[in-house]
C-alpha cells in the first residue's frame, strides 16, 4: 500500500512541475499573441533552440546553474519557481482528493489560474483566452465536484461577475476614471463557475484582504513619489483566494464564524 502510494505521490508533483513547464510558456507567449506551441523553447537572449536535455523542468535549471547553456545568459528564477509551484499544487490535491476526477477538475482550474495570476502580474491584464473559455469549461464543476450542482454555477458566475462590475461601475461614477479591469470581473466569473457562490464571497474577502496588504507593500516600497497612483493587479489575489477556498474553505469558514461569535 505504501509503496503504490508513494510512488502516486512522486508522479503527482512531476506531473504537476511538468505541466508547470508548460505554463511557463504560456505565460511567455499568451501576452504577446504567440504561438504557444510553435516554434519549440527558445532561449530569449540568444535564440537558440534548447534541446530536450536542457529543458528538464528544475533539474536542467539547477545543472545549468540558472545560466543559458549556450550563450550563459541568466535564467530568471521564476521559470523553476513555477514549476515548484504547479508541483506542490498537484501534490495537494492529490493528498487532499486522491485520485478522483475532482482532483483533476481543480488541478486544471489551479493551472489556469496560476497563468493568469503571473500573466496579470507582468501585463496588468487578463486574456480573454483564458478567462472567457473559462467560464463555460469551469461550468461543467457540478459533473465532477459532489459538492456543487447546476444551481451553484449559475448563482456563483452571476455573482461573481456581477459582484465587481457593480464595484467597477461604482467606482467610476465617484472617482470619473475605471479602478477594476473587466478582467478581473471575468476571472471571479470563472471562479463562481468553478466554486459556486460561496466560493465567490470567500475568495473576494480573502482576495480583497491579501491584495489591501499587498498594496500597502507595494507603495511601501515605490520609488516613484505618486504612491497613491501605483497600479496593483488584483488578479493574483483573487486566485490566490480561490485556491486558499479550494484546500481550506469550509474549516476556515467555520473558524471566523466561531471567532466572530
Amino acid at each position: 500500500m505504501y509503496p503504490l502510494f508513494n510512488f502516486i505521490t512522486a508522479v503527482s508533483f512531476i506531473f504537476g512541475v511538468c505541466i508547470g513547464s508548460f505554463l511557463n510558456v504560456v505565460i511567455c507567449r499568451m501576452p504577446e499573441g504567440q504561438s504557444i506551441v510553435s516554434p519549440p523553447s527558445h532561449c530569449p537572449a540568444c535564440n537558440h533552440a534548447i534541446p530536450f536535455y536542457f529543458n528538464i523542468p528544475i533539474i536542467s535549471f539547477l545543472l545549468l546553474r540558472g545560466k543559458c547553456g549556450f550563450c550563459k545568459t541568466a535564467i530568471s528564477i521564476r521559470y523553476p519557481l513555477i514549476e515548484l509551484i504547479t508541483g506542490f499544487l498537484a501534490l495537494g490535491l492529490f493528498l487532499k482528493f486522491g485520485l478522483t476526477p475532482t482532483a483533476l477538475f481543480y488541478f486544471i482550474f489551479i493551472s489556469v489560474l496560476v497563468a493568469i495570476s503571473f500573466i496579470d502580474l507582468d501585463y496588468q491584464i487578463i486574456p480573454d483566452k483564458l478567462s472567457l473559455p473559462g467560464i463555460f469549461i469551469f461550468s461543467t464543476s457540478f459533473l465532477f465536484v459532489p459538492e456543487m450542482h447546476v444551481l451553484s454555477v449559475i448563482w456563483g458566475i452571476l455573482t461573481g461577475g456581477g459582484i465587481l462590475y457593480l464595484v467597477a461601475y461604482s467606482y467610476y461614477i465617484i472617482r470619473k476614471h475605471h479602478g477594476m479591469g473587466g478582467g478581473d470581473i471575468k476571472l471571479l466569473a470563472m471562479i463562481g463557475a468553478a466554486i459556486g457562490i460561496k466560493g465567490v464571497f470567500f475568495t473576494l474577502f480573502t482576495g480583497s484582504v491579501f491584495g489591501t496588504l499587498g498594496g500597502v507593500a507595494a507603495m511601501a516600497l515605490a520609488n516613484n513619489p505618486e504612491k497613491g497612483q501605483a497600479k496593483i493587479p488584483f488578479g493574483p489575489f483573487l486566485s490566490l483566494g480561490a485556491i486558499l477556498y479550494i484546500f481550506w474553505g469550509e474549516p476556515m469558514i467555520r473558524w471566523y464564524i466561531n471567532f466572530i461569535g
